[in-house]
């Protein structure tokens, strides 16, 4: 399958601002909340931040990350090699975590590997959706304009293997694409806190991570809004967040019709405060982060 056949269909994305207290022990039958992601395991980055997804390749080699400063990392089972840029332009950057330079040097957040071709397509929210082949190096653009429109941050990806459709989102709101409600938009779950990234496992679950907030923290949507589309968390701001106790993380899993099945938690924050992708994979989950210097994963009894 080329990139230039592939059939691309874009999905919107916006984050539902709901209630931040987790509440599914309201009742004798509802679902407990399962503080076990304190038990992760962490790999430091080294002089990295902000691996917000985690992919691995048609072979099983990785994970490959896509961090802050515009790179992407291999795993090679003990440290992280380079693996692709999505800018050419980078003798500038010098800094792990650098916002005024991100529209320059570009910021990987989704990733997704075509499994027949084991190309590696990249969701960059500067740059767009973007495509390397299997050996890495400078990747090539793709999407960066629909419609007349230029894309404004382009937040994730993913594959359909089988019909050959390249899926990915550009922030803004979610609609149905096939069927009756086609050109709609509804509500799929209410979820506790600000859900990012979405990743389905085997069984046709749903994971979903949650930047959830521990204290009764409020915010509108455009001042959220406006938070992520722009990522103007400057160093103070984000300490104060992360050190103040602030946020933890939560991963919940939801049937295919939007049914909670299972809340993880680091509810004091210990090992995983922030997390924005959950990816159910060898028996592990994997977790990425946005903020966080570290890439994490646990073993867990799925059921």
């Amino acid at each position: 399958m080329n990139a230039s056949n592939i059939l691309l269909l874009i999905i919107a994305t916006q984050a539902l601002f709901a209630s931040v207290n987790l509440a599914y022990d309201d009742s004798e039958n509802a679902l407990k909340s399962q503080n076990v992601l304190s038990k992760s395991e962490i790999i430091q980055l080294n002089g990295a931040i902000g691996p917000e997804s985690v992919a691995f390749d048609p072979n099983g080699e990785g994970p490959y990350i896509g961090i802050a400063d515009g790179r992407i990392l291999k795993f090679q089972g003990s440290s992280w090699a380079d693996f692709a840029v999505t800018s050419s332009q980078r003798e500038n950057y010098t800094l792990p975590f650098a916002p005024e330079m991100e529209h320059i040097c570009g910021m990987p957040l989704g990733l997704r590997f075509n499994t027949k071709t084991g190309e590696l397509y990249i969701a960059d929210a500067y740059f767009g959706l973007q495509v390397v082949g299997p050996k890495g190096g400078l990747a090539t653009p793709l999407v960066q304009i629909l419609e007349g429109k230029p894309l404004v941050f382009t937040n994730d990806v993913d594959i359909d293997d089988h019909d050959d459709v390249i899926y990915f989102t550009d922030t803004s709101t979610r609609y149905w694409l096939k069927g009756p409600l086609e050109g709609t938009h509804d509500t799929f779950a209410e979820l506790p806190g600000l859900p990012d990234n979405i990743r389905i496992n085997s069984k046709g679950e749903f994971w979903v991570a949650l930047q959830a907030i521990r204290s009764q923290l409020s915010f509108s949507n455009s001042e959220m809004g406006n938070a992520l589309l722009k990522l103007s968390f400057i160093a103070q701001q984000l300490d104060d967040l992360l050190s103040g106790g602030l946020l933890h993380a939560t991963a919940i899993k939801l049937s295919e019709d939007g049914r909670v099945l299972e809340v993880l938690e680091d509810v004091e924050g210990k090992t995983l405060r922030s997390i924005s992708e959950v990816q159910e994979k060898y028996g592990k989950l994997w977790f990425g982060s946005v903020m966080m210097p570290f890439w994490d994963f646990m073993d867990f009894e799925f059921k």
